[in-house]
């Protein structure tokens, strides 16, 4: 098990990496600790959880909402749940976020922790803070920014990953290259997702990179207020798509590139617009998609990174190097209506 200890504003996390979930009974007790995860965890996982008190979800993006952590709430409470006790998180980015969302609210705040079981919730989902949960179709509307107590990663549980999300988690994995480490999107471009799922070494170094690289972000802006925000290349239009037509994220985010490619075309003269699109293709992701322009562009009008009359969009300009720009929804609509025909 290797260990860094990563400091964030007001808190140290513990990433363990290369560990096993049996590790964790090391890190919290069972006796003052609730495991939650969901349907599918559970179910391939099953002797994982003996002897932890678990709470089990139903899967899905469409139970990241309030009435679930209403739920999860409600149980602590009959459980007798106080202040001391620590929640656990063992699953993809719903049930982290979800988890770090209730862990935030309940008591007015107790300690958690995560075991991320999907490559997009190991490289990015589990790692920052953010805790929320959606409103309809607005994705994260609603959640708070805290730092969990530790983060351990197994990848055994990788074992059960459907072939869709190692698809989801390398969309992320291409936008950290694409945003801020142009050797990194070379390595994506002379391999391929079959070689990762085979060589556990590979994996491993992959994943504790991209891990470090967000960690290294967050440091620098934790609440969002700068260079924090880079982190949101493609995915402006990504969560205005991805409720909207049943996306999984991997999917809309890689759309959401795409398109944030083009603008930067536009608007950075970035010259890579093909050779982004072919590397998300390569990873067996969709670059580009149908979907209604005119909708996608009411729903941007909502986006919580929006100020006044402009979105902060993150464009390109080089592989490796991105930067914000301030864009109305005017100056936005040729690109959207482009990418979407």
């Amino acid at each position: 098990m290797a260990t860094r200890q990563i400091t964030f504003s007001d808190k140290t996390v513990s990433f363990y990496f290369d560990a096993a979930f049996e590790q964790l009974n090391k890190i919290v007790s069972p006796d003052s600790s609730v495991i939650i995860t969901d349907e599918n965890i559970f179910r391939s996982h099953r002797k994982k959880f003996s002897g932890w008190d678990t709470i089990i979800l139903k899967p899905g993006e469409e139970y990241k909402i309030q009435l679930t952590a209403d739920t999860i709430i409600e149980t602590l409470i009959e459980k007798g749940a106080d202040r001391t006790f620590t929640l656990i998180g063992v699953g993809g980015g719903v049930v982290t976020d979800i988890t770090g969302y209730v862990a935030s609210v309940y008591m007015r705040g107790i300690s958690f922790g995560f075991v991320p079981t999907s490559i997009l919730a190991m490289v990015d989902a589990s790692i920052g803070g953010k805790n929320g949960i959606d409103v309809g179709i607005y994705k994260n509307m609603v959640g708070v920014i805290r730092q969990p107590d530790f983060l351990l990663y197994d990848y055994n549980f990788l074992k059960s990953l459907p072939q869709t999300e190692w698809q989801n988690g390398f969309a992320e994995i291409i936008k950290h290259a694409a945003i801020l480490d142009a050797a990194m999107f070379k390595q994506l471009e002379q391999n391929k997702l079959s070689n990762y799922k085979k060589d556990k070494k590979l994996l491993s170094a992959l994943i504790q990179k991209n891990a470090l690289i967000k960690c290294g972000v967050v440091q620098e802006d934790e609440f969002e207020k700068g260079n924090r925000k880079l982190l949101n290349f493609g995915h402006t239009l990504a969560h205005a798509i991805e409720n909207t037509y049943e996306l999984s994220h991997g999917q809309a985010v890689a759309i959401g590139m795409a398109a944030a490619a083009v603008a930067s075309s536009v608007f950075t003269k970035f010259k890579d617009t093909e050779r982004l699109i072919n590397l998300i293709e390569k990873y067996q992701l969709p670059a580009f998609a149908q979907f209604d322009a005119k909708k996608a562009l009411v729903t941007m009008r909502s986006d919580k990174k929006k100020s006044g009359n402009a979105i902060s969009y993150i464009l390109l300009e080089r592989i490796g190097k991105a930067v914000i720009k301030p864009l109305t929804i005017e100056e936005l609509q040729p690109v959207i209506e482009r990418v979407a025909s």
